[in-house]
């Protein structure tokens, strides 16, 4: 069974960066979009990013938008996503998703989940 792996959180500083990546062992994803979702402590689960198939077509929610880059490599069968000039409101687990073709900011439209990797940005 396709599964995904998401890799890449951790502590950091306000101000700081990190870069996380969606992997799977399973079939290629390159027919598939991929979003990468966050859940806040207290929160439901939000869109932050998603990608379509080729990576020619990104979004962001307002509140990453200048501040996130979400980027795929296919051959690769990897997504990643660098955030930059991260606060403590970034705080939450990161969850990447695969859904269809077309991308979606709704959990309900993703089929396939990661595990979520955690990230807090604290001093």
């Amino acid at each position: 069974q396709r599964q995904l792996v998401e890799a890449g959180g951790g502590l950091v500083q306000p101000g700081g960066s990190l870069r996380l990546s969606c992997a799977t062992s399973g079939l290629p994803w390159k027919r598939d979009a991929i979003g990468w979702f966050r859940q806040l402590p207290g929160k439901g689960r939000e869109s932050v990013s998603c990608i379509m198939p080729t990576g020619t077509t990104v979004t962001y929610t307002d509140s990453v938008k200048g501040r996130f880059t979400i980027t795929r490599d296919n051959a690769k069968n990897t997504v990643y996503l660098k955030m930059n000039s991260l606060g403590p409101e970034d705080t939450a687990v990161y969850y990447c998703a695969a859904t269809g073709s077309y991308c979606s900011a709704y959990v309900s439209d993703y089929d396939l989940w990661g595990q979520g990797t955690q990230v807090t940005v604290s001093s």
